[in-house]
């Protein structure tokens, strides 16, 4: 299950248009026509984009009136930080043991 929303959450990241409206989001709760004007895209092309990021968890929508209104959702992305941080460690291990070796070399030679 967790292996899916990961997959959600960095299919949603992979567009830069849906992160600039994550972005956006971070600030507060906006409308999908307050998110598609930096765009300069449609509405029906801003619902495409929201769609996939309510899709990933990484967004809700609610109507208030005629408007529908999107807040950001920080849970998926701390599942996908607390993925990257594993590898962050395993790799600054790797390079350490790198740095060592070649340090060691260095004193050898």
């Amino acid at each position: 299950m967790v292996e899916q929303r990961l997959d959600a959450t960095f299919t949603a990241l992979a567009d830069p248009t849906r992160r600039g409206m994550l972005a956006d989001l971070m600030l507060g709760e906006k409308s999908v026509g307050d998110l598609a004007a930096p765009y300069r895209m449609s509405f029906a092309g801003a619902a495409k984009h929201v769609a996939m990021l309510e899709r990933a968890g990484l967004i809700e929508r609610r109507k208030a009136g005629r408007q529908v209104l999107c807040k950001l959702r920080p849970e998926p992305l701390r599942e996908a930080d607390a993925f990257l941080k594993r590898w962050e460690q395993f790799w600054t291990g790797r390079l350490d043991t790198l740095e060592a070796l070649i340090a060691q070399e260095k004193a050898d030679g």
